[in-house]
């Protein structure tokens, strides 16, 4: 049930303290008739609207007081009030014009709401414009006392609320019948319209822009506002936006809402918007609604309304806020996102965007790599190293950008899968989005160390990744990505001489490929594991290296360097518990693995000595075409021939050589069996396994008579004889095998006090030699002839050939 207008100045009486009944001709004779109007109209003067107020017939003029315009201190009003000589940019006052407009109906009202829940919905005389830029100088196409038709709302007028509260008529408010003008003064009947005296000027809803930053329920969309949809929001026409209240965002994942927040969001932010704007011929208030319309966004997406007593749905939200009026459109808040499943979908690049990764970002974006951080269908684990840290360890510390070097770096940082805390193990390797040409185009592996004496509830705390740390909690994105936040770049592995290079334990090895021509061959072969022996292995072998290898047989080195370069990669996994037990190496060799139930790992050489291994200490050294790990000892490949005479010629034993020759033991030195019918092979040395020399050096000889022991052949026999320990067929190899790799691969086994047959012993009982450590030396061995009383010499050292100084002299018996 509705009012009477005509009651209307009985609820009023106390304010008005004036007849109510008043009679005029027209609404200006109206205004004019009243003091309390003379703003107003000196403002309609202005304006040039008192030819339209005196052409309308049936209208409404909701006339503010001059206490109302001057509390409101509309900056256009009161300069125009004030100044007299006010002059605007244009000559029609179009600004001024469009705001009076706003409290003109072009009909009566008869009634107002009986109560606050009702509302009354009226269609104003202003047709907003948007403004053009610049202004034309073009006269107005219509009559300057008439509105102009058209404009930004589809051809619709401005609208305007009028509600009841506490027996009071407001004029105004909202869709809630909240705020508004008050109408204070009463009904005043003109021969052509209503006049209706109002405590406060109606302000002309401004573009949504403005609308949006003046809601404080979407403040959150106001915040992240792009320049794209501010220019959206005020300037495009027939505009209808379904805008979720603040809550309705904290649906969203934290960082998703980190992302928004952070200046990278542009295109996402557009995108929302559009899913939740409608551009059509005409605005859709809520009125349209009803029963039910489908809409078609900006986007593309189907907005499905359906109105009910209860509530009005928009898809899956609910209707809270309805028709918050604007100069282009209106606003309608929601209660959630109207984003369907899958519409919008925040990818890793976002994520470290927000996180404080642009930098590195940035040299995804140049090295062409976005499809690493933008594939929402693929799965990585990305280690990312954040801006601060590429601040200290970037810049020059870094590859050319655009290279190809940075590139591999940048793929180096990519796990592919969802890597989570738990998952690593200490000492694992992980494989890597780099798929390295040096490994056959396979994936680079990196290094995981987890440090569990330092485990915590978090277990992100104790992970390094190629020595590089996590500093923060790591961040899962959808259910593509994780991303641990390092403490430098991971810098993918070099060949294997620079990678071996820091460690001054391996500088023999890497000096002997120096002095070779195969330092690129084992730099550039791909999928190989190079097995360095460390440098006491080196002097162990003592003259052989410096003498022989290193100086007069450059072949022979370049062989025992590459016997020790597998020609597969074997990471240290496969070598300690794999089924594999033999392994091709690029010297066309092989070399045989033998794990001990200590856990121990020895290879053994495809030739060299009986017996002879080496202890292998699994490093996981990653190199660019596979892996390092390191050796107790060198291991002599089959190819290289090792015989007693070179040996001889090694350890400056030239003097002992000719003796051997002229004794007519020249096949000692030749490494072949004695000829046949002499007395040697009758005496069945053509059966043993090996011969141990032991050589005195040149200068041993100093005193003695070497031409009297030329011509004396039998004495000459028995010298040599003393030398040389025939080596046993049937050799113990285990026995050689111990703890400490120096005892390994040794010609005689000199523990203990040993005494060893020489070929002097058959015919003589002094030809035993018995070894023991020395009293001035130590780490020496002296060597002492066994008989009625036996004599001490000097040292031999631990080599291939043991040298001897003095000379071991042969005791004839009667």
């Amino acid at each position: 049930m509705l009012w009477l207008l005509f009651a209307l100045p009985l609820s009023l009486a106390l304010q008005v303290p004036f007849d109510v009944h008043v009679s005029s001709t027209t609404l200006v004779d109206a205004l004019s008739n009243d003091s309390d109007y003379s703003s107003l109209l000196y403002l309609l003067q202005r304006a040039r609207l008192i030819p339209t107020l005196n052409r309308l017939n049936g209208s409404t003029l909701f006339a503010p007081t001059n206490d109302a315009i001057n509390r409101h201190r509309n900056p256009l009003w009161n300069a125009i009030i004030e100044d007299p000589n006010y002059s605007s940019n244009d000559n029609i006052n179009q600004q001024l014009r469009q705001e009076l407009f706003y409290h003109l109906l072009n009909y009566s009202i008869t009634a107002f709401p009986e109560d606050q829940a009702s509302l009354q919905v009226h269609k104003t005389l202003q047709f907003p414009h948007i403004p053009l830029q610049p202004p034309t100088h073009e006269p107005p196409p219509n009559p300057p006392w008439l509105p102009v038709p058209g404009g930004s709302l589809g051809n619709e007028p401005q609208r305007l609320r009028v509600a009841s509260r506490k027996e009071n008529a407001w004029v105004g408010v909202d869709a809630f019948a909240k705020g508004g003008a008050k109408v204070v003064k009463g009904r005043v009947d003109a021969g052509n319209g209503v006049l209706l005296g109002i405590d406060d000027v109606l302000v002309s809803p401004p573009d949504l822009a403005t609308v949006l930053s003046q809601t404080k329920s979407a403040s959150y969309f106001h915040n992240v506002l792009t320049p794209e949809i501010r220019k959206l929001l005020n300037s495009t026409s027939s505009l209808t936006v379904f805008l979720p209240v603040n809550k309705a965002w904290d649906a969203l994942d934290p960082y998703e809402r980190i992302y928004l927040e952070s200046p990278y969001a542009t295109d996402d932010l557009n995108r929302i918007l559009n899913m939740h704007a409608v551009v059509e011929d005409d605005v859709k208030w809520s009125d349209l609604f009803e029963p039910a319309i489908n809409l078609t966004t900006i986007d593309g997406t189907t907005l499905e309304i359906v109105v009910a007593p209860e509530k009005t749905m928009i898809s899956t939200a609910e209707l809270v806020h309805p028709d918050i009026y604007a100069s282009n459109g209106v606003l309608h808040l929601v209660s959630s996102l109207l984003i369907p499943d899958g519409a919008l979908r925040i990818t890793p690049e976002k994520y470290l965007l927000s996180l404080g990764c642009t930098s590195f970002v940035d040299l995804i974006h140049d090295s062409e790599l976005t499809s690493l951080i933008n594939d929402t269908d693929a799965q990585y684990t990305i280690l990312a190293p954040d801006d601060d840290v590429l601040s200290v360890n970037g810049g020059p510390d870094l590859p050319e950008r655009g290279s190809e070097e940075l590139k591999k770096l940048l793929q180096y940082h990519f796990i592919p899968g969802i890597w989570k805390p738990k998952k690593f193990k200490n000492g694992m390797l992980v494989k890597t989005a780099l798929l390295e040409p040096g490994l056959n185009n396979g994936s680079q592996v990196l290094s995981v160390e987890v440090d569990d004496d330092n485990k915590q509830d978090d277990s992100w705390k104790s992970l390094s990744f190629g020595g590089a740390s996590v500093m923060r909690e790591p961040v899962q994105v959808n259910n593509n990505a994780l991303i641990y936040f390092i403490s430098k770049p991971v810098v993918p592995p070099t060949d294997a001489l620079e990678t071996a290079r820091p460690k001054l334990d391996l500088s023999a090895f890497l000096l002997a490929i120096l002095a070779t021509s195969i330092g690129d061959q084992i730099r550039n072969t791909s999928s190989t594991s190079p097995l360095i022996p460390r440098n006491p292995a080196f002097e162990r072998l003592g003259l052989l290296v410096s003498n022989h290898l290193l100086v007069s047989s450059k072949p022979d080195l370049e062989k025992v360097l590459l016997h020790h370069t597998l020609n597969t990669v074997q990471y240290a996994a496969a070598l300690e518990n794999g089924t594999q037990h033999t392994f091709a190496t690029l010297e066309g060799s092989d070399l045989s693995l033998d794990r001990k139930s200590n856990g121990s790992i020895f290879l053994s050489g495809s030739g060299g000595w009986v017996g002879m291994k080496a202890e292998l200490y699994t490093q996981d050294m990653l190199t660019q075409t596979g892996v390092v790990h390191e050796l107790s000892d060198i291991l002599i490949p089959r190819s290289v021939e090792l015989t007693i005479g070179k040996l001889v010629k090694a350890g400056k034993g030239s003097t002992m050589a000719s003796l051997i020759t002229k004794a007519g033991m020249d096949w000692v030195l030749n490494g072949t069996a004695p000829p046949e019918g002499s007395p040697w092979a009758e005496e069945g040395l053509g059966n043993v396994a090996g011969w141990t020399l032991l050589c005195p050096t040149d200068g041993a000889f100093k005193d003695y008579n070497l031409t009297e022991l030329f011509e004396d052949k039998e004495q000459l026999r028995l010298v040599v004889g003393q030398h040389l320990i025939p080596n046993p067929i049937n050799k113990d190899t285990d026995s050689l095998e111990d703890a400490e790799p120096m005892y390994n691969n040794r010609p005689l086994i000199l523990d203990n006090s040993p005494t060893y047959s020489t070929v002097y012993s058959s015919s003589s009982a002094y030809g035993d030699v018995v070894f023991k450590p020395s009293e001035d030396a130590q780490g020496d061995i002296s060597s002492v002839l066994r008989g009625p009383e036996g004599r001490t010499v000097q040292r031999i050292g631990l080599e291939l050939c043991h040298g001897v100084d003095p000379l071991l002299e042969a005791e004839l018996e009667e």
